[in-house]
């Protein structure tokens, strides 16, 4: 019965590979279509106002909303252009805004989560009381990034850019005023270490709906974010519930559209390399992004074709789906370094480490859900599928020199030796084989030695490459010490979680520094500057914030009985 099942499931790849192979390029998933998307996705109402440099952040305007119907919106604009020969002043189009739009504020209605504990139990796991105070001011902190949708947005949705959701949210923070996806899976696990299990399973609920609309989650809860998606982690946050409420029927219930959401990155990202598959960034939409529409055209003026600046646009976009917008990771230039700019993105050329680690993670998770259901062919499935992915990592991503995980260079069909944390990322999701977790370790740390990356008193960089932009060093940011901190631990081997408890301290330590000063969690730090804040790309650093609190909580339970306060002169190499 055995020998059948793995030779059924060997065709069943055989057709798998030949659909990825013809549909990768050619069949592109249809999404929802929300008409205000003629006001807030393209078109000349929205090149006119993006490019008058009125808002000094392009996404104040799409974030708007429409007085009007869009259809009457749009005959507005055009009679308007038509009065001002096609030339208005700033003052006229300050005027035509005033008429056509209000401010996004209004589409929230303050909502104070319901399952909020003043005193949940994980402050207990906290021993010093500075860091007990502080447990406690982060659990505060969700009160102030509970959001709720007026009931107008349901009632006239296509007056907004917003994406109506039936439950509430916790948003990350600052200028981002809707859900991100994967932000949400670190704030997630923040909210159940906060016994907040309602307002956790109504927000993946939400993202579960996304899905049933889209057949995958949008980059966030915005219109002009619906072609694009993030690194997939619903069916992470979906296993993290389960392991805090023990609720299976809830996975069993939903494994079906997890299953679909797998199938679309599967079936829309997918290249073929030496003959294994692997998944890539990518985009569905033309143009600039909406929400960054003015730089994104003003950094397009460097290609000389429509066609030139059309595939920068996808590349940004791509890079806007991996989460890491932007990096010198994601740069190619004509001689096959990272070396350069924005006009060097070519994030859909480059297998990323993390998103196929994901990918084989997702896998598992279905697999074990089925499991649950009692759905053995299905389970067995999705063992391959993860055993298929999990070749690709150890065949392609896997550098045997560096002695860790790479990104993969399509163009020039070689490995890219450059740090990024999410060379670690496999280790995070035990996409490596746990029976060769000794040597693994002591290559992985060799190589965090050859790079000095204990170095850092403010955490560790994203890169090692300062071109400027946020997703470069020196910045450090939450999701990237999680990744490698937890990857570490997952090696089980001493020195691997010396290294690891010693980083996650670090951490801890330099976040309540920044802390004190401003009473402010901060969406990214400087990794030179213990305690200090990080800054660069293409807005100010924003504060809240969603996944750096969620974090630092699971830290704090984590280490809370042995960790305390560290002083800037205690580091020896400051």
């Amino acid at each position: 019965m055995a020998f059948s099942l793995v030779f059924c499931f060997d065709l069943i790849l055989l057709v798998f590979q030949s659909s990825f192979i013809e549909t990768s390029s050619s069949e592109q998933h249809k999404p929802f279509q929300f008409a205000a998307c003629d006001v807030f996705c393209h078109g000349d109402l929205l090149k006119t106002i993006q490019m008058s440099k009125i808002f000094q952040d392009s996404k104040h305007f799409v974030d708007m909303k429409l007085k009007n119907l869009p259809n009457i919106t749009i005959d507005n604009f055009k009679k308007f252009m038509r009065s001002k020969h096609d030339k208005p002043s700033m003052d006229d189009l300050e005027l035509f805004i005033n008429d056509n739009f209000e401010d996004s504020v209004k589409v929230f209605t303050e909502w104070y989560p319901k399952d909020w504990k003043l005193k949940p139990k994980f402050l207990d796991h906290i021993k010093n009381n500075e860091f007990k105070i502080w447990g406690s001011d982060l659990n505060r902190i969700w009160k102030t990034l509970g959001r709720k949708l007026i009931d107008d947005v349901y009632n006239n949705p296509d007056l907004y850019s917003i994406i109506p959701v039936k439950n509430p949210i916790i948003i990350p923070g600052g200028r981002f005023l809707e859900f991100y996806y994967w932000d949400s899976y670190w704030i997630i696990r923040g909210l159940l270490y906060s016994e907040m299990h309602k307002t956790a399973r109504g927000m993946i609920l939400n993202f579960l709906s996304m899905i049933e609309r889209f057949g995958f989650v949008p980059n966030g809860g915005r219109i002009y974010y619906a072609k694009r998606s993030q690194p997939p982690l619903l069916a992470a946050m979906i296993e993290s519930y389960v392991d805090f409420t023990n609720d299976k029927k809830f996975a069993i219930d939903n494994v079906g559209l997890l299953e679909k959401e797998f199938d679309y990155w599967r079936k829309n990202h997918v290249v073929v390399v030496d003959g294994h598959i692997l998944a890539v960034y990518g985009d569905n939409s033309t143009g600039p992004r909406p929400e960054s529409y003015r730089e994104d055209v003003n950094n397009s003026l460097v290609f000389p074709t429509p066609k030139l600046r059309q595939a920068y646009y996808s590349e940004i976009a791509a890079g806007a789906e991996s989460g890491m917008d932007f990096s010198s990771r994601w740069f190619i230039n004509e001689n096959g370094t990272n070396q350069g700019g924005l006009k060097n993105i070519k994030c859909r050329s480059i297998v990323p480490v993390e998103l196929n680690a994901i990918l084989y993670w997702n896998a598992k998770i279905i697999a074990k859900f089925y499991s649950m259901a009692d759905n053995a062919e299905k389970s067995m499935k999705y063992m391959f599928y993860a055993k298929q992915i999990l070749e690709a990592i150890d065949a392609v991503l896997w550098n045997e020199d560096a002695g860790v995980w790479l990104d993969y260079d399509l163009i020039n069909k070689k490995s890219r030796n450059y740090f990024v944390p999410t060379n670690l990322s496999p280790l995070w999701t035990n996409a490596f084989n746990i029976s060769n977790s000794g040597n693994i370790s002591k290559r992985v740390l060799d190589y965090i030695s050859k790079l000095r990356l204990n170095n850092h008193p403010g955490g560790i960089p994203t890169t090692l490459v300062n071109s400027g932009e946020q997703w470069d060093f020196p910045n450090a940011w939450p999701p990237m010490q999680y990744i490698v901190v937890k990857g570490l631990e997952n090696l089980k081997t001493p020195e691997a979680g010396r290294l690891s408890k010693l980083w996650g301290h670090r951490w801890v330590q330099s976040n309540y520094e920044a802390y004190k000063k401003a009473y402010k969690m901060y969406e990214k730090y400087d990794s030179e500057v213990f305690g200090g804040i990080g800054g660069g790309g293409e807005y100010n650093v924003q504060t809240g914030f969603g996944w750096t609190n969620g974090v630092i909580i699971e830290f704090l339970v984590k280490y809370g009985r042995e960790i305390k306060p560290l002083k800037t002169k205690q580091f020896g190499f400051i």
